[in-house]
């Protein structure tokens, strides 16, 4: 027969369960601004023309560019359209 070792459970040797580590937020780089941008601006509860209107603040070379690829998009929608 083998041998097992009883250990008796008292407050010195009881052990609870292991608490997780805390985890680090990861650094922003240059890859992760913009997401970090968009989290950052677009959580919350704010409606959400104060949620653009904050990023455009912060953030004003972005979302001119934003506009213009969306206004690109838009009129190539339209130019197929006139047919």
């Amino acid at each position: 027969m083998s041998e097992t070792s009883i250990t008796p459970v008292n407050s010195l040797t009881q052990t609870s369960a292991p608490t997780p580590a805390p985890v680090a937020s990861p650094a922003s780089n240059a890859k992760t601004a913009l997401t970090d941008a968009f989290k950052e601006h677009f959580s919350g509860d704010a409606p959400l023309t104060e949620k653009a209107k904050s990023f455009a603040k912060a953030r004003p070379w972005t979302s001119a560019a934003f506009l213009g690829v969306a206004a690109i998009g838009l009129l190539q929608t339209l130019r197929g359209a006139r047919r």
